[in-house]
């Protein structure tokens, strides 16, 4: 489901079924390394919208979480860290971060949601079917990744 109106007022009847959300965390920047800045968020918007897609009914996509490619890793942590607990005083149980800035990495012990670090795949020059082919490889990945995440908290 999508933070739209309508996917909303399903999410609220169908509550107890929708236990996933899903973060894009998109960078931001017009100063430095433009085009690889704006890569990294249109690749993880791509695949956050597949995801959505696929497992539609079952998990939530928010939007994207901004952050200035320049903003301190504290401050923008301690950030992400208010939506994971919106999220979850909201009944989330599993919450997913996609991102393709490696500087995640550095925090992913701070945060309680699961961080899935992708390298951006530059998708400009492509093909459309190559194109298709490269985020369906990727999306399968990101779907054992969530099931994995769904599995462990079945175990524990």
């Amino acid at each position: 489901m999508k933070w739209t109106e309508s996917d909303i007022g399903v999410y609220v009847k169908e509550k107890e079924y929708v236990d996933t959300a899903v973060i894009p965390l998109i960078p931001i920047s017009l100063t430095s390394n433009v085009k690889s800045t704006v890569s990294m968020g249109e690749y993880i918007s791509i695949i956050a919208n597949e995801l959505e897609r696929q497992l539609k009914g079952r998990l939530l996509l928010v939007p994207a979480f901004t952050y200035l490619q320049t903003e301190d890793e504290a401050s923008r942590t301690a950030r992400l860290k208010q939506v994971e607990a919106e999220l979850m005083e909201g009944g989330m149980k599993h919450i997913i971060t996609l991102t393709s800035d490696v500087d995640w990495k550095q925090s992913e012990n701070q945060l309680s949601s699961g961080l899935l670090w992708m390298p951006a795949i530059p998708l400009e020059h492509m093909d459309e079917q190559y194109k298709v082919e490269t985020v369906s490889a990727q999306i399968k990945q990101v779907l054992q990744f969530v099931t994995n995440k769904w599995q462990s908290s079945i175990k524990g």
